[in-house]
């Protein structure tokens, strides 16, 4: 498979900060025009010529666009310019004349829209519109918010069929105002796009790329949907905000390119099974929020335009910009010198600019009719649950640089490595008496724009995380935003629960109505919806990410039922529901149902990770002592194979080890809290034997560990 080079080039700096607020749009011959939107509401779409910026038009809207769609008949080039503001949406020419204004009288600002031909699929956070020639003819309100939109193509089907990204996990397919079915996928879906360009074939595969990093490819069929293939998020890498196809490689065939928020650029071909192959990918310091495969500068040149959260434009191209002068010299271009020119004549101008801003507000800093003001900044922030490592992800970015960030936590928490995070981290002493448990700081290396940071809690504790973000801007301020940490915060919704395992309940009942259950439900679980479903009766699954145990919530008005195989889970929720209800002064009547099975069920699951932290934590401590024979013995085929795998992976080991900080105690603290709830439901107070399990797991074997539970009854 041939190499693929790409170079980085810088365009403008936009006020761009949203994902699909930047299109390609086909003009006559090769090249295309770069059409932007930006937070001040300015409609822009400009060329690039020699080097060189060229204005093709520009008009301004009264709000922020939010997002920017191409349309056109259907069958013909997709030329015609769709912008979404406030409740508006408005139409151009690929010449900047508004041949439409259009409101939609939504009770919700547009967040997503799509076009196919006369019709217009718009959605705000939870209503859906369908308008076909800016008549209402569909609308559909959903259970939980909707994060993007799109259809099939309808040159290979009969009728329009919509589709929903909604944040709990699944795409929904819509016939008319009914739901057709939901396909689920394994993150919180924020953006679609059409295999292809087209739906492949049969016009009816969809891309779809989730918050937690995942890509992976759905076919709408007429009854059912079929997963074709999903990319994990091994490496760990951000939310995915944006993708596209476009034959990057000039091999004949669709690429695929994605965007995340963590900076990458990812270019993926696919093989003769038509799954994705990874070929490429660039870093960049900002989230990237729109990314689009075309010809732009070069007619000859495919490159890769992206926008990013701090209002970038830039290209990574296929043209070489650099020549040789010699066997060992490489000199530019006069194109590229040309641009070293014009951006230091830039930054020239913009220092200047600066200088002549902080002059005029010294003089009216300190002026008798001195005004305070505190200028405001926005911040692009995201709290998310990893399944893979049990862990939230908090990532901060700003448009400006960081200066730093001050973490504080009314809870136990713990910060773990980031391994792209240069910000230096100092801890401040805490009193968690005063229901402090951390301070901490990270102080910003010039120019980071962008802050991520990993956070695993201990399910049971709750309260909240604060963030005092603090950017290089004058005069100095400060925001604060904050994070709560819910008791059962290392549940995830998934849509499956297995009725065959050993079960917990428990069930409440008294004078509450649908609405004061699903908010003290939403106290205590990630991932709820904030506004309480439409219905009679409620239904959720969850998922535990660290143990792989599940949770079942119905609830009506009067009476709510939870269902678990980790008797911890009910417990927790029976404490806080408990209190919250009083704190409503509503009288709660209580029964619960202990299945036995279900504790040696939850142990046998607990197994495989205590058993390898144990082995861990062996290994490295054995890893100095070992090292130090290594120094004093020149032959060590006398040594086990064991403690020769322990030195040849010593540095892997000390990291996976250093990454998972107190792991291990989380482990201990799980078996603890299961020992100690299963007789808290038989009314026994089993404390004092805590010391004793504690012995048990220091010299862990399943078998003595689940006798011990048993023998204490």
């Amino acid at each position: 498979m041939m190499e693929l080079n790409l170079t980085r080039v810088d365009y403008m700096q936009t006020g761009i900060t949203s994902p699909k607020t930047m299109q390609l749009l086909p003009m006559s011959g090769k090249t295309q025009k770069i059409t932007v939107g930006d937070t001040n509401g300015s409609l822009q779409c400009f060329g690039i010529k020699k080097g060189e910026l060229q204005m093709v038009f520009q008009t301004s809207t009264d709000h922020k666009i939010n997002r920017i769609i191409l349309g056109g008949q259907v069958g013909s080039p997709k030329e015609r310019i769709f912008i979404c503001h406030g409740s508006e949406v408005k139409a151009f020419t690929k010449k900047g004349k508004n041949f439409l204004t259009f409101n939609t009288n939504m009770s919700e600002p547009v967040q997503s829209m799509y076009v196919e031909g006369t019709d217009l699929l718009i959605s705000g956070n939870f209503v859906f519109n369908h308008y076909r020639d800016c008549k209402d003819i569909n609308y559909v309100l959903c259970n939980d918010r909707i994060n993007d939109v799109i259809c099939l193509p309808t040159e290979t089907r009969n009728g329009i069929t919509p589709i929903l990204a909604c944040q709990d996990r699944v795409l929904r397919v819509l016939q008319e105002s009914e739901l057709l079915y939901e396909a689920e996928v394994p993150g919180p879906p924020v953006v679609l796009e059409l295999y292809g360009n087209n739906g492949g074939e049969e016009g009816n595969d969809v891309l779809y790329g989730t918050s937690d990093g995942r890509v992976g490819m759905v076919q709408i069929g007429t009854l059912v949907p079929s997963h074709q293939w999903e990319m994990p998020n091994e490496k760990r890498n951000g939310g995915v905000l944006c993708m596209d196809s476009y034959d990057i490689t000039a091999d004949g065939v669709l690429d695929l390119l994605v965007g995340r928020d963590d900076g990458q650029v990812e270019v993926y071909s696919y093989d003769d099974a038509d799954e994705p192959v990874f070929r490429y990918n660039y870093t960049s310091n900002e989230s990237i929020t729109s990314v689009k495969g075309g010809i732009i500068s070069s007619p000859n040149f495919d490159e890769i335009v992206c926008s990013t959260y701090a209002g970038w434009m830039f290209a990574l191209t296929t043209e070489y910009l650099t020549k040789e002068a010699g066997p060992h010299h490489v000199t530019a271009d006069s194109v590229a010198v040309s641009k070293i020119n014009d951006l230091k004549s830039e930054l020239e101008s913009l220092q200047s600019k600066v200088t002549d801003e902080r002059e005029k507000y010294q003089k009216t800093a300190f002026s008798n009719t001195a005004v305070s003001a505190v200028p405001l900044f926005p911040i692009n922030d995201k709290f998310v649950l990893n399944r893979e490592d049990a862990s939230y992800t908090l990532s901060l970015e700003l448009q400006s640089p960081i200066d730093n960030i001050l973490l504080q936590s009314d809870v136990p928490i713990d910060l773990l490595d980031v391994e792209k995070n240069s910000a230096v981290v100092s801890y401040s002493a805490c009193s968690p008496e005063e229901g402090n448990f951390l301070l901490a700081t990270y102080r910003c290396q010039a120019n980071t724009t962008r802050l991520e940071l990993k956070i695993r809690s201990i399910e049971g504790q709750y309260g909240t995380l604060q963030a005092y973000i603090t950017p290089r801007i004058q005069p100095k301020t400060c925001q604060v935003r904050q994070y709560p940490i819910k008791p059962l915060s290392l549940h995830q919704r998934t849509h499956i629960f297995d009725e065959n395992r050993p079960h917990n309940s428990l069930k409440l009942t008294g004078q509450f109505s649908l609405t004061e259950v699903h908010s003290w439900l939403y106290f205590c679980l990630p991932e709820l919806p904030e506004r309480s479903p439409a219905g009679d009766i409620a239904n959720f699954q969850f998922s535990s990410t660290f143990l792989d145990t599940q949770l079942d919530c119905t609830y009506k008005k009067g009476e709510a039922v939870f269902r678990s195989d980790n008797i911890s889970t009910i417990s927790i929720l029976k404490d806080v529901l408990s209190k919250e209800a009083t704190k409503k002064k509503i009288r709660l009547d209580i029964s619960y149902n202990v299945n036995d099975d279900s504790i040696p069920h939850t142990l046998s699951m607990i197994h495989p990770r205590l058993e390898y932290q144990l082995l861990l934590a062996k290994k490295v401590q054995l890893i100095d002592a070992l090292t130090e024979l290594q120094v004093n013995e020149t032959d060590l085929s006398f040594m086990s194979p064991e403690y020769q795998n322990i030195l040849d992976n010593a540095d892997d080991l000390k990291a996976e080890f250093k990454r998972q900080p107190c792991h291990l105690e989380r482990l201990y603290g799980m078996v603890t809290d299961l020992y100690i709830d299963k007789f808290k439901f038989k009314g026994q107070n089993v404390k004092s034997k805590v010391p004793h399990l504690l012995e048990v797991l220091d010299n862990y074997d399943l078998g003595s560990l689940t006798t011990f539970f048993e023998s204490s009854a």
